[in-house]
């Protein structure tokens, strides 16, 4: 057989070979510092809005992440939403090994293209994402994204915080912003490093703004710390003047966010004669103005169900209430507004008022106005016996309490929308006194160590949040389930579980009754019998601070947990010895027990433990470790029963 030729002799003379691309990211580079504790590490996070007026403006965004391990991952894949506001100009990637040499370039075949939940029943948008998958099958590896955003949409300008996980360390990140000079920037910069100072220029008639970031190690998962928003650096910005579809307004001020979004919606609350004089007729003998409030809101609940809508300027543009009375559905807006027009007809004012809506989301920043919001309330400003008694309605809910926001939307400021334009208000605040769990169980031993239970909790306010939704949206078997799984017991049956809500009143409240068997639950050694009382409510200890605290300490919710257990002992036992009583007062909350013999054998142990809301600076995470050590402790404190001389 003839030998064949190599392909490179049938090249003209002179045509130069294709060279790789020089490698770029080797992992190498990445100081030592950066690396240590961190799954990923972002070697550049480069980001340039340039304001193009007042109705719009250009988001370009150069990404490259450096995947150490599989923790990390999740970096490896990217996605950007668009919509019909929001044009999505283009999206690049490429992936790179450990030397930082090219594995591939995404293709465009590659990037997948789908709605978000737009099931035309209850989601309606017309929100979509690109996405893009470039993890490997191991680590370390290095993701490149590019893409621009041209948004029509001015009332929100892009925020810049590059390190928004832990486990994830920053080497370089820049923020540029360009505006007309006739356009000032509104910016807020939120814990920046000492010493970092913005740049500002003038070029034109542009004004450039630029911040540079570099060298943040990773954040560590840290017990009882504020969200990862309020710890690492950031710069919020906000527009002074803005437009939306042919809709000015200015930012400036709470009042001036309010009133856009006010006239937005004005003239959007009329209701068909019809539906006026139906309210009236159910409202007509109740004269107190909580009453028909309550009347309207059962109306509303029995008749309406909730959808989303984002829809270009239906993010904020409500349906009117006459399109809702006749189809029966709406999202936050709609809702909320067809309300406050049923209040109306029944003679009670209401408004509606924005907020910053979910059990761990953020309390808005007061000192800078902007739109932080994301669900739309309603709030009843009522007088009852001459004193404000202000009422305040989710208006999505089917089954939500008359008069509660709950976790959901309590314990923080809303957007008050009136005429003259918008207010800054609290809603509702629930603490101890509101968000209490209540217990009464007897445990019943027998002379072979078996026990079986009976516990009642009641909880209200936040307490019952949980347990609200476990009763309103899963049948009795799954609500069952969830419990089983949530008892911390080693052995043990459930013979009975039943959840009911408390009767109508000033607060929600969901009854929880339940009957337990609990074989070989305390043996007798010898003679005596070891008995821990606290059998539902043990609190744990927190696990020990490694190296240096660096967040703050943060106590979401404030909370009173009240028990009582009766201990009923078989024939032949008598208590030997009673745990001493313990008691705690702290700057994080209270804890006190106490144990007694009643007159008729029966061991009674009382617990409670009340538990403060706030923010403590770090150096009282040390006394807050101690306060849960010394609850722990307590809670695991035994009974000590002694068999008699027959």
């Amino acid at each position: 057989m003839k030998a064949l030729l190599p392909i490179l002799f049938a090249l003209p003379l002179g045509t130069p070979l294709a060279a790789a691309p020089a490698p770029k990211y080797a992992v190498a580079a990445i100081p030592a510092s950066l690396r240590e504790g961190a799954h990923a590490v972002i070697r550049a996070d480069d980001e340039v809005v340039t304001v193009k007026s007042a109705s719009r403006l250009v988001h370009t965004v150069h990404r490259v992440v450096t995947v150490l391990d599989n923790a990390g991952d999740d970096l490896g894949r990217f996605g950007v939403s668009y919509d019909a506001l929001r044009t999505l100009s283009y999206l690049r990637g490429a992936v790179y090994d450990a030397e930082g040499r090219l594995l591939h370039q995404l293709r465009a075949a590659e990037i997948k293209d789908e709605g978000v939940g737009n099931d035309g029943v209850n989601f309606m948008t017309d929100v979509r994402v690109r996405y893009a998958d470039l993890r490997q099958p191991q680590g370390p590896y290095t993701v490149e994204f590019d893409y621009e955003i041209v948004s029509d949409n001015t009332l929100f300008y892009p925020d810049f915080q590059p390190q928004a996980e832990e486990g994830v360390a920053v080497q370089a990140a820049s923020l540029r912003v360009s505006t007309p000079a006739a356009l000032p920037l509104r910016y807020q910069e939120r814990q920046l490093p000492a010493g970092l100072a913005v740049g500002h220029t003038t070029a034109g008639s542009q004004e450039v703004y630029e911040w540079k970031l570099a060298d943040l190690a990773a954040i560590d998962d840290e017990e009882a710390a504020p969200p990862l928003t309020d710890r690492t650096p950031a710069v919020v910005l906000a527009p002074g003047s803005f437009e939306v579809q042919g809709h000015a307004g200015t930012a400036g001020t709470w009042q001036g966010l309010g009133q856009w979004t006010y006239d937005l919606n004005a003239g959007r609350d009329q209701l068909p004669p019809a539906t006026v004089a139906k309210v009236q007729a159910l409202t007509k003998d109740l004269p107190d103005a909580r009453a028909r409030a309550r009347r309207v809101y059962e109306l509303l609940q029995g008749s309406t169900r909730y959808i989303s809508v984002q829809l270009g300027l239906g993010g904020w543009q409500t349906f009117p209430a006459s399109t809702v009375a006749s189809s029966g559905y709406g999202d936050c807006k709609a809702l909320s507004n067809y309300t406050r027009a049923l209040l109306a007809a029944a003679g009670v004012p209401a408004y509606q008022a924005l907020v910053g809506a979910g059990s761990d989301h953020a309390d808005l920043r007061a000192d800078f106005p902007s739109s932080q919001f994301n669900h739309v309330v309603l709030c009843a400003p009522l007088v009852t016996a001459g004193r404000p008694d202000t009422l305040w309605l989710e208006c999505t809910s089917q089954t939500e309490a008359f008069g509660y926001m709950g976790s959901f939307t309590g314990n923080r400021h809303a957007l008050l929308l009136t005429p003259e334009g918008g207010k800054l208000v609290a809603t509702p605040r629930y603490g101890t006194a509101e968000n209490r769990r209540v217990r009464r169980l007897d445990l019943f031993l027998d002379a072979a160590g078996s026990a079986t239970a009976t516990a009642r909790t009641l909880r209200t306010g936040q307490e019952q949040d949980l347990y609200a939704q476990l009763l309103h949206e899963l049948g009795p078997p799954d609500q069952k389930k969830y419990i089983v799984e949530h008892l911390r017991l080693p052995t043990f049956t459930l013979t009975r579980c039943n959840l009911a809500a408390t009767p109508a009143g000033p607060l929600p409240g969901v009854v929880e009754t339940l009957a337990l068997t609990l074989p070989g639950f305390a043996p007798p050694s010898g003679k005596r019998v070891f008995i821990n009382p606290n059998l539902l409510s043990r609190l744990p200890a927190l696990p020990a601070q490694v190296g240096e605290r660096q967040a703050d300490l943060w106590l979401p919710q404030a909370s009173l947990h009240a028990d009582t257990v009766r201990l009923h002992l078989p024939a032949g036992f008598q208590p030997e010895n009673l745990p001493a009583p313990v008691q705690l007062s702290t700057a994080y909350g209270t804890y006190a027990t106490q144990y007694a013999t009643l007159p008729d054998g029966t061991i009674q142990y009382i617990r409670r433990l009340e538990l403060k809301r706030g923010r403590l600076p770090k150096t009282a995470y040390q006394g807050y470790l101690e306060f849960r050590r010394k609850i722990n402790s307590a809670d695991k404190a035994q009974v000590v029963l002694v068999k008699t001389e027959s």
